[in-house]
């Protein structure tokens, strides 16, 4: 009697060819989505009062701490653990947070499935909004003293939460529109995705040879709308492994680090994102206020805490103050982009390319942005635990992380220009300012 053919919720039969253990794990991830589920509404339930009750109660009191204050406890947890450990696991296994456990994910997902399901306008999905909504949220989260404020906070991811749910409600049909087109990290994760040693593989060949039956029993929901078929970058990709096995043509596989930067193609899109936006906006957001300039603080009518905030053991923010710093933020962000961007370029000539090599460089120094940026926020972790009385001698970690990520972006440009030692070296001169600025601010 004639074997039935295997639906695609099977497990695989034994004589199929050898699976590695990531594409065991993205199997799992398959057929374990209710799991995953309960695990996403989980994070709902930690992200929601800890968000919301330190903007209800009283100011820590002074000389409060992480073991005995809520606010701070959870300013800890915020920004001390859960923001340096999801751009960390991004770069290390792809946008795996967004599709297992992002807690907007979860609630515009939640409203998708019980909302209006109206035709998504054409304003949303403008190629824009990666980047203006990345540069937007991170410099008013840094007017508003985001860090410091239970408020800011409240306002700024409360009403990111707000938004995700909205969007969901009325444009869901089942998809993460508000993932795919309006989230403020998703242009940031999609770059950084780029450089994980694992992503879903499609072999297209596979895909069209699966016979026309098999495919009407084989079904799965992509919700952040990843055109399957056609995926050849981890960078929409939520990694929730509900396409594993697809066809038999999506596997979920290891890659060399930054292999599809090195292989890959660029555009202008993602080298603004890269350097004004990351490396820039993502610097500047720390350096800006170690500047040894800026008006009297006391001078001028004082900002309301919404438009220009400070923290509960800071004085009160000045219109002129907070204009200043908001300059200042931007000066430094451009200044700090063209810094890179002008070697990149010159690199780029020299080794005979153009634009296109231009911007395939430029994603090659994300790996040294992203390590500032967890350098940044490890520095106030730091802070936060010693406050607590747990010392910890971070200065080691930080100049291997700025190092590791320095020599793995010359490594990335290596892969880019080959042998053209004069280019790399041009190259190399574009890491300069990064690191100084990181060495200055860490260490100085």
């Amino acid at each position: 009697m004639q074997q039935a053919p295997r639906q695609f919720s099977d497990v695989r039969p034994v004589a199929a060819p050898a699976v590695s253990r990531l594409e065991r794990f993205g199997l799992w991830l398959r057929d374990h989505q209710s799991l995953i589920g309960r695990l996403q509404w989980a994070m709902v339930a930690v992200y929601l009062p800890l968000l919301i009750v330190p903007a209800l109660v009283p100011a820590p009191a002074p000389g409060a701490t992480i073991l005995t204050d809520l606010t701070r406890f959870a300013q800890f947890l915020f920004w001390g653990l859960w923001l340096p450990g999801v751009l960390v696991s991004v770069v290390l296994f792809g946008r795996l947070w967004c599709g297992l456990l992002c807690p907007e994910g979860a609630l515009t997902a939640a409203a998708s499935r019980h909302g209006k399901g109206w035709a998504i306008p054409r304003w949303m999905k403008w190629p824009g909004w990666p980047f203006a909504l990345f540069a937007g949220v991170t410099v008013y989260g840094q007017m508003v003293s985001i860090y410091d404020e239970p408020r800011a906070a409240l306002l700024i991811l409360g009403g990111s939460s707000a938004c995700a749910l909205l969007v969901g409600w009325l444009y869901g049909k089942e998809k993460r529109v508000w993932c795919r087109f309006l989230c403020p990290v998703n242009g940031m994760f999609g770059l950084l995705s780029k450089l994980a040693p694992m992503h879903y593989r499609v072999d297209g060949r596979a895909w069209d040879a699966c016979p026309p039956a098999r495919t009407r029993t084989m079904r799965f929901n992509c919700e952040p709308m990843v055109p399957v078929r056609t995926m050849d970058s981890a960078s929409p990709c939520h990694m929730c492994g509900r396409c594993a096995g697809f066809r038999d043509a999506v596997r979920l596989e290891a890659r060399a680090a930054g292999a599809e930067i090195v292989r890959g193609r660029g555009s202008a899109g993602d080298s603004l994102m890269a350097l004004v936006g990351v490396l820039g906006i993502g610097s500047a957001a720390f350096w800006w206020q170690a500047v040894p300039w800026g008006p009297d603080p006391a001078r001028g009518p004082v900002a309301p805490w919404f438009l220009f905030g400070h923290g509960p053991d800071a004085p009160a923010v000045t219109l002129l103050a907070g204009g200043a710093g908001l300059l200042t933020l931007a000066l430094i962000a451009l200044a700090l982009a063209a810094a890179v961007a002008l070697p990149l370029w010159a690199s780029a000539r020299l080794a005979g390319g153009g634009v296109a090599l231009f911007h395939r460089l430029a994603l090659a120094v994300l790996p040294l942005a992203a390590a500032g940026i967890v350098a940044g926020l490890t520095r106030r972790t730091v802070a936060q635990l010693a406050d607590s009385g747990l010392a910890v001698s971070a200065g080691p970690v930080w100049a291997a992380l700025l190092l590791g990520g320095g020599l793995w972006a010359l490594w990335l440009a290596h892969g880019v220009l080959g042998q053209r030692r004069a280019a790399l070296a041009v190259f190399a001169v574009a890491l300069t300012p990064p690191l100084a600025g990181w060495g200055a601010l860490l260490w100085a």
